[in-house]
């Protein structure tokens, strides 16, 4: 054997057991995203995951840990890109105004519309990741709730002072409340397994019907919000301010 093979050979084995390590990493995320989502955390079992995913206990601990852990990872794995993207839109559309106030369309747009645009590629989780989200907000363990509010510090707060910026006269507890509300409808909606049976007369093909979901979700949901956020002030004493974790 050639002195160039023999350095060659040993590198060549690393990238591909390192491949087949990222591999089965990235099957038991899909794995554990799907069976997280139709039967909820405590629903789901490692034994369920390990089996569907076709891999040990040892490996699932290998790669991620505890349970907890896995879900987490789950999660960072999608919202590292949502977030970031999130944040993109938000700079971009902040650039073009050049230091004026945005509408608050376009930063409900950025904020959710971001988020929904998610159920159309699946390559970003589809509607499997998006209804796990709303039903993990919906009931969100302790232990979630803190990762939540640290993965989405920077983003709410960049949001928020968007909103009021863009939204000088109403107070910004009432705006606090509002976007706590709008959070809450997303949540229940994308967490609604059985979007379609609501549509009359819809036919599509199989492979098209998540993507058709995220869609039909998007066109109603988005002004939904935005009326609510637009909705005329209430006539009674503010000073509450939604809980932090709620954000």
């Amino acid at each position: 054997m050639s002195a160039v093979a023999k350095m060659t050979t040993p590198n060549s084995a690393d990238a591909k057991s390192a491949a087949q390590s990222s591999d089965t990493a990235e099957r038991i995320l899909d794995v554990a995203e799907r069976l997280f989502m139709a039967h909820g955390y405590d629903g789901t079992s490692m034994r369920m995951i390990t089996g569907e995913a076709q891999v040990n206990l040892a490996a699932v601990n290998y790669h991620f840990g505890s349970k907890e852990d896995l879900l987490r990872e789950v999660f960072r794995r999608r919202l590292s890109w949502l977030n970031a993207e999130r944040l993109q839109v938000l700079d971009a559309l902040e650039a073009e105004a050049g230091g004026k106030p945005l509408k608050p369309s376009l930063i409900v747009e950025a904020f959710f519309g971001t988020l929904l645009k998610m159920g159309e590629e699946p390559a970003l989780g589809g509607m499997t990741f998006l209804r796990l989200l709303g039903r993990t907000m919906t009931e969100p363990a302790a232990f979630i709730r803190t990762f939540f509010a640290g993965e989405y510090a920077e983003v709410m707060g960049r949001f928020k002072d968007a909103l009021f910026r863009a939204l000088p006269d109403v107070p910004r507890e009432e705006i606090a409340w509002r976007f706590h509300f709008m959070l809450g409808a997303m949540s229940y909606a994308i967490a609604e397994t059985d979007v379609l049976s609501l549509i009359d007369g819809f036919e599509v093909s199989e492979s098209d019907v998540e993507a058709e979901a995220a869609r039909q979700l998007k066109a109603r949901l988005m002004p939904f919000l935005l009326g609510g956020l637009r909705a005329p002030l209430p006539q009674l004493p503010l000073g509450m301010v939604p809980p932090s974790a709620a954000a």
